[in-house]
């Protein structure tokens, strides 16, 4: 069985008005995981996702990249035990 985690990554760049948070959603729920996306005051954007760890190293390789019309600066991860609190993934 797949080893379970979860997995904050803050992203900063252009991150805002470019369609990464309903990206990230589009992604993570091919990848199976769970979890939430939402924009932050300072214009970063933060992703808290569960799941196999494997899809979550693939997420963040994502988030890396971002989508087409987006600049990403830096993504910081932050990697914690799953906690197994969400049912699907969504955009807040």
């Amino acid at each position: 069985m797949a080893e379970l985690a979860r997995l904050r990554i803050v992203v900063s760049g252009r991150v805002q008005g470019v369609l990464f948070r309903q990206s990230t959603a589009n992604r993570a729920n091919e990848l199976g995981l769970t979890g939430w996306v939402k924009n932050l005051s300072d214009g970063a954007v933060e992703i808290l996702a569960e799941g196999p760890r494997r899809e979550l190293r693939m997420l963040a390789a994502w988030a890396n990249e971002g989508p087409r019309m987006a600049r990403v600066d830096t993504a910081e991860e932050e990697w914690a035990d799953y906690r197994g609190e969400f049912d699907d993934f969504r955009v807040h």
